[in-house]
């Protein structure tokens, strides 16, 4: 990975935190994408430490915020012209039904809203580099559940759980869609169930629910072995040309069956597009006519 230059949200705590000190370990060019910036901070100054890597930057931005989105992607813009990996690891749950900035419904934003816009306004700096990787973190989660066009917003009926999955399913279809999107350029994109992971994921919520994550991260597995997951999509060699594939940590697995439909997955671009403000760059055969290469991968 010397000389390489990866991007990974999330980067201040938990799978994030520990793919950026395995990815600096590596040598690359680490971006640390954190909300706090004297956490980020403090993970940076850890990891540089641990690794003797000096190149290690930071950038602090509200990814549930598309104006934050932009304003992030324009600072790493100013400073790179290539990006060879972006780990999309930010994400959370929450509880209670809450809004972002722009007043979208707070999972949908942070999930799945801001690595849709954040992915888009760095393909110019992914296209530059020889080969590229998009790592998007998605979860289990995703099984089970459908996405509401009705509901996108979870307005009614709020519940934490299936909101997540819905996120969650949102970024498969998202992986599957990019895949076909980018289809014949030097950028691959895949998704990862990183396994359930000892991390402070979830506890932000606090109240009753703080005892429920308490004894759930009991008997989660640490986030450096689920980094090591991250990693293996971000920088082994047996990777290369791999695209639209879910993985269930290291293995390569089925996603749910709904998830291959493109043509939800098409809705979903859309509905994304007009979110984030993108004009409408694809084109609908596109995402359309990948849907029969896209189960033939399996």
């Amino acid at each position: 990975m010397k000389d390489k230059t990866v991007l990974i949200t999330g980067a201040s705590d938990g799978i994030g935190k520990e793919t950026a000190r395995a990815i600096a370990g590596l040598g690359a060019n680490t971006i640390m994408v954190g909300r706090n910036s004297e956490k980020t901070g403090t993970a940076k100054k850890e990891i540089e430490i641990d690794t003797g890597n000096r190149q290690i930057e930071m950038l602090i931005g509200d990814l549930s915020s598309m104006a934050e989105v932009r304003r992030l992607a324009h600072e790493f813009l100013s400073r790179h012209s290539r990006l060879d990996v972006l780990v999309n690891n930010a994400g959370a749950v929450f509880m209670e039904r809450q809004v972002s900035a722009d007043g979208y419904e707070m999972t949908l934003a942070l999930n799945h809203l801001g690595p849709f816009l954040l992915t888009h306004l760095l393909i110019g700096a992914l296209k530059a580099s020889p080969s590229a990787r998009i790592i998007n973190i998605t979860s289990e989660a995703h099984r089970g559940t459908h996405l509401d066009f009705d509901n996108l917003q979870n307005e009614h009926g709020y519940n934490s759980w299936k909101a997540y999955g819905r996120s969650k399913l949102a970024n498969v279809y998202f992986t599957y869609a990019l895949a076909a999107y980018l289809d014949g350029l030097n950028i691959t994109t895949n998704c990862l169930h990183p396994g359930f992971v000892a991390s402070n994921f979830g506890r932000s919520n606090g109240g009753i629910y703080q005892p429920v994550f308490w004894l759930a991260q009991r008997i989660a597995i640490s986030p450096k072995v689920s980094a090591g997951a991250v990693v293996n999509l971000a920088a082994s060699p047996e990777m290369n040309g791999v695209t639209a594939k879910y993985f269930n940590r290291t293995r390569e697995a089925h996603s749910s069956e709904i998830s291959y439909d493109m043509n939800i997955s098409k809705t979903l671009w859309d509905a994304s597009q007009d979110l984030t403000g993108l004009s409408r760059i694809s084109q609908p055969h596109t995402l359309l006519n990948a849907r029969q290469n896209i189960h033939a991968r399996f």
